[in-house]
């Protein structure tokens, strides 16, 4: 069955997403860093709000490197010992190649945890050479657009890449409901959505009823 995984920025986000019917949360603060670690004090309050699995953003710095590495490490496991066991992380080298050494030493901290590569994977040099390289560290998931331009641009690209899954592909990034019947024809799984549901933009909460609209595209 297809899932739909929404952005969620606070507990009323994730009331929301949950009465509309979403299947997963990503949870993240600072969208305007296109999204960062949210504080232990908002896992918490998500937590108690909703039984949905929430996968918790890593990540610090606005791009793809790492702002402090040894301070994301403590944070995973701050999350850890606050009840997370989901997480989404993912850094590029300054050469636009996956940096397999500062992902890795970030998922030291996450054993036994599933998780998700994010959209580094657009932005480096290869989708295709980085999703080989992606696929050996041991996310269950890989969030893509198939290009840094977004959906529709990459919609070429994550036709290919469905098909080499495992990992599961989990599309976002400027997807839009005109693209959901040629992904799911595709083979594609796993949606993923933020502004999307936001009709009024990021200022605003997660629309139930825009969830459930999306919700119902997928089935």
């Amino acid at each position: 069955m297809p899932i739909l995984e929404v952005i969620a920025l606070n507990a009323k986000d994730a009331e929301a997403a949950q009465e509309g019917g979403a299947h997963r949360l990503e949870l993240v603060s600072d969208m305007a860093s296109d999204g960062l670690t949210p504080s232990i004090a908002t896992f918490k309050e998500v937590r108690n709000s909703t039984d949905l699995p929430i996968r918790v953003m890593l990540r610090d710095a606005k791009g793809f490197a790492p702002g402090n590495l040894k301070q994301l490490r403590r944070q995973a496991w701050e999350l850890r010992e606050a009840g997370a066991t989901e997480f989404v992380l993912g850094f590029l080298d300054a050469g636009g190649e996956i940096d397999e050494g500062v992902t890795l030493n970030l998922v030291a901290e996450l054993e036994g945890c599933a998780w998700t590569f994010h959209r580094a994977l657009d932005n480096s040099n290869d989708v295709f050479r980085s999703w080989g390289i992606v696929k050996t560290l041991g996310c269950d998931t890989v969030l893509a657009a198939g290009s840094p331009k977004g959906v529709e641009d990459g919609l070429g690209n994550l036709k290919e890449l469905v098909a080499q899954a495992p990992p599961a592909l989990l599309v976002g990034g400027g997807l839009q409901q005109h693209h959901v019947p040629e992904l799911l024809a595709a083979g594609v799984t796993g949606f993923h959505v933020g502004s999307a549901v936001r009709p009024a933009g990021w200022e605003s909460p997660v629309e139930m009823a825009s969830v459930r609209e999306w919700v119902n595209r997928l089935v």
